[in-house]
């Protein structure tokens, strides 16, 4: 199964990096509240990261802070387009269908689900 993980990350304001396994690297997105927010969680899309992040802790290069491991575990794709993802999470915090959906005539994202 392929694995997921939420990053705690202080730069360049606090916030969480929400990564999904997809082949040889991980969609990514940046959430702006807690993952186990009610609710809607505005999110920006992230330009794909390594593989190497979904278990990594410390000090990220280029001076762009740090990030901390909030959540992890493994997922199932539902559905992975272009504009909209959904999966079931299996994590020690978050359990749980999750969907992601791109805002028309942006390039903002809105994540639903994990509360």
């Amino acid at each position: 199964m392929p694995r997921f993980a939420v990053l705690s990350h202080d730069h360049p304001f606090p916030h969480w990096d929400f990564l999904l396994e997809h082949g040889q690297a991980c969609r990514t997105w940046r959430l702006l509240r807690s993952p186990d927010s009610k609710g809607e969680i505005p999110a920006e899309s992230l330009p794909d990261h390594r593989l190497m992040y979904l278990n990594y802790e410390g000090p990220i290069s280029g001076d762009r802070g740090t990030v901390s491991s909030w959540d992890s575990g493994t997922f199932e794709w539902l559905i992975n387009e272009e504009s909209l993802v959904e999966v079931q999470l299996s994590g020690s915090r978050l359990v749980g269908v999750v969907r992601l959906v791109q805002q028309r005539n942006q390039g903002s994202w809105i994540l639903n689900g994990i509360a």
